[in-house]
């Protein structure tokens, strides 16, 4: 073995053009990375071999040998039937799965003709009201052969049920179903601020989804527990990792006091990452991720099967990263976070469109968004093996480092009392405000350069084509609104609704009644106000 002469190898020999290289964690990176700086890794218990505990080197033995992962593009926008013939032109070129953007109003859980939702129809997502609606963005697409993702989250229970009884009226069974919903209320407290009830409240829907899944929908990932908006909030990889984890934690404890076993419900739970621009950062992040979930699982919630401790998630490419200005630089950004999603070891991916900092995504824009995955697919070699980048000095001591620092975040929202009391200090808002302060101020002095933004800016007049959305969707979803409640049976609605109002004052599961309702189709507005009578509505303490 040839000896390291540390003299010359380890320092750097020129002027470097930095004092100091960090990630985007802050994490301060060396010259080099040798033997000595993993010199305590233990490969068996540390990294292991992929599909084992502790799922370090990946969720499955053989990962994309076996099979790709799926690739997901998240769409919606206008009503039910445009975003159906979106999701048709998706399927026509190569996506495996469907993921539902919701618009504004609906993830409030407010209808279309309410005065919430004025100028917000349709704009942001696909505008979903009642079954009908759900009905027709399903129309001609078969729900037993289809995974979806649906992102919604105070009233994810309400969406659910629509799911499930559109496909009854496809004649399909529930336990025939595959997807997964968002139903990540924490993280809304936390980063997103889309909840509508208090955490307490919100928490025991959560639970009954899981529970009810857990017996009828066993297919089903009954919640994405989500670091993406955490980190599109502006949080650093390292909270982003912490923060998720310490949600998903806060989850099994809540179903465990509800009385289920922690094998019957958290193999079906799930979650969902960014990817974004630090490609090692963004590989260790997720290698961390199914490390210290395992151990967690395993160690102290006393989980028996492999299927319990199995970390799987989905990914999406930081949408916070991409730059209005040079759009198409955002094309090789989707790119390069994309593979680190996959080195990784995805489960799932969404690529976003080069144009979405200016507008929701053109019909190019997003093919050219799937033609990455499927280019990084079957043209990049990186699904040709598991976990490839393991064993790099770097990259290992970089995994040990995020766990090492996830580990003291989850002993500080300890001793804050949990994730809900944390949540009530404002302690995750701060430690997020402040990362994205640091990291804004960074750029503005040019101590991080974005291409295109802050360095080698070109003053032309943007001429990427824009999508808009025609401001007829939204009288058209009222005039819908409007000629469902002439031919629906009123009455059979509100007596569904005053039986999920007398359940909802005890602590019976409310799936069944939910359900109950939107079978009639009750809106998601007559729902969500149903329960807010009983359950109030939030609000948060501000710190600014």
């Amino acid at each position: 073995m040839t000896e390291i002469d540390e003299s010359k190898t380890l320092k750097p020999t020129k002027t470097e053009r930095r004092d100091k290289f960090t990630n985007l964690s802050d994490i301060e990176i060396k010259h080099l990375y040798t033997p000595e700086d993993i010199k305590d890794l233990n490969y068996d218990m540390d990294l292991g071999t992929p599909g084992k505990f502790p799922f370090t080197r990946g969720a499955y033995p053989n990962m994309y040998r076996g099979r790709l992962w799926t690739m997901r593009q998240f769409a919606g926008f206008g009503t039910a039937a445009q975003t159906n013939t979106r999701y048709k032109f998706l399927l026509e070129h190569g996506t495996t799965g469907l993921s539902v953007a919701f618009s504004l109003h609906t993830i409030y859980g407010y209808q279309a003709d309410d005065d919430e939702a004025l100028g917000e129809v349709g704009k942001e997502g696909v505008s979903i009201d009642t079954l009908k609606d759900m009905e027709t963005l399903f129309s001609g697409i078969d729900l037993s052969k289809i995974s979806t993702s649906m992102t919604i989250n105070a009233p994810a229970a309400i969406l659910l049920a629509m799911y499930i009884v559109a496909a009854e009226k496809q004649g399909h069974s529930a336990d025939k179903l595959r997807g997964t919903i968002q139903n990540d209320i924490l993280k809304e407290y936390i980063a997103q601020k889309s909840w509508v009830f208090p955490p307490e409240p919100s928490m025991r829907l959560i639970i009954d989804t899981i529970e009810y899944c857990a017996k009828n929908v066993p297919q089903w990932y009954t919640i994405s527990i989500s670091g993406y908006h955490i980190r599109e909030a502006g949080s650093t990889a390292v909270q982003e990792l912490a923060f998720t984890l310490a949600d998903g934690f806060a989850y099994v404890e809540a179903a465990m006091n509800r009385g289920l076993d922690v094998d019957d419900f958290a193999p079906r739970l799930s979650f969902f990452f960014n990817s974004h621009n630090n490609f090692f950062e963004e590989v260790c992040k997720y290698r961390a991720a199914r490390r210290i979930w395992a151990k967690r699982l395993k160690n102290k919630y006393g989980a028996k099967k492999s299927e319990s401790m199995r970390l799987r998630f989905h990914t999406q490419t930081a949408g916070v990263s991409l730059s209005a200005q040079e759009p198409e630089n955002n094309i090789a950004r989707v790119t390069i976070q994309g593979l680190a999603a996959v080195l990784g070891g995805t489960q799932s991916l969404h690529t976003n469109s080069f144009d979405e900092a200016l507008c929701l995504p053109t019909e190019k824009a997003v093919k050219i968004a799937l033609r990455t995955q499927q280019i990084i697919a079957h043209e990049s070699g990186a699904a040709d093996t598991v976990d490839p980048l393991a064993g790099s000095y770097y990259v290992e001591w970089l995994t040990n480092k995020m766990e090492e620092e996830a580990e003291v975040y989850f002993e500080k929202i300890e001793a804050l009392g949990g994730v809900i009391s944390a949540i009530k200090a404002n302690f995750f808002q701060k430690e997020i405000a402040n990362a994205s302060y640091k990291y804004q101020r960074e750029v503005e002095a040019r101590d991080r350069i974005i291409v295109g933004v802050n360095d080698v800016q070109l003053r032309e007049p943007c001429a990427t084509p824009l999508l808009k959305i025609d401001e007829d969707v939204a009288k058209e979803q009222i005039e819908n609104l409007r000629r469902l409640r002439e031919t629906r049976s009123n009455e059979k609605v509100q007596a569904k609704l005053d039986a999920l109002k007398e359940a909802a004052k005890g602590t019976e599961n409310l799936m069944p009644y939910i359900m109950d309702a939107i079978r009639e189709y009750a809106s998601i507005g007559e729902v969500m106000a149903t329960l807010k009578d009983i359950f109030g509505v939030y609000r948060e303490d501000s710190i600014f």
